[in-house]
């Protein structure tokens, strides 16, 4: 029985998951202005980066709420923790991408990021997802 509401739960977290990667560079796309579904048509690989990073970047996050010490110490409510922990988290990490990408690019004098992600600049897209990978490493290191 156990071996079923693991994949009942393993279901339902991945379920949450694609929603909240597509939600995640949906709100990303806010900050950066392309249209995200039009350069990856046009096969612009910078914003394959970027949202390549995004998805990674949330998942690491939400692995983490769904792994921390909290949601296994509460067997009973461990579900309702770790969905609670996966959303909450899952906001802050988006907030602290779009701040992160905000500071870089303002401190960068040299080019702006969001003309050289447009313009398919796949080094910028790479730099991007850096920034999201690296942020997702220091907010799973707090949650766990």
């Amino acid at each position: 029985m156990s071996l079923v509401i693991d994949l009942a739960e393993a279901a339902l977290y991945s379920c949450i998951g694609i929603v909240l990667m597509a939600l995640g560079n949906f709100l990303i796309d806010l900050i950066i202005p392309c249209s995200f579904p039009e350069e990856i048509k046009k096969g612009n690989k910078a914003v394959g980066f970027v949202s390549a990073g995004t998805n990674i970047s949330v998942g690491i996050i939400l692995r983490a709420a769904v792994a921390s010490p909290e949601a296994e110490d509460a067997l009973d409510a461990a579900l309702a923790t770790g969905i609670v922990s996966s959303l909450l988290y899952f906001a802050a990490g988006i907030l602290f991408f779009m701040l992160g990408y905000i500071v870089i690019d303002k401190i960068n004098r040299q080019y702006r990021l969001s003309e050289e992600i447009g313009k398919g600049n796949t080094a910028a897209g790479i730099m991007v997802a850096g920034i999201f990978i690296g942020l997702s490493a220091v907010i799973s290191g707090v949650i766990i």
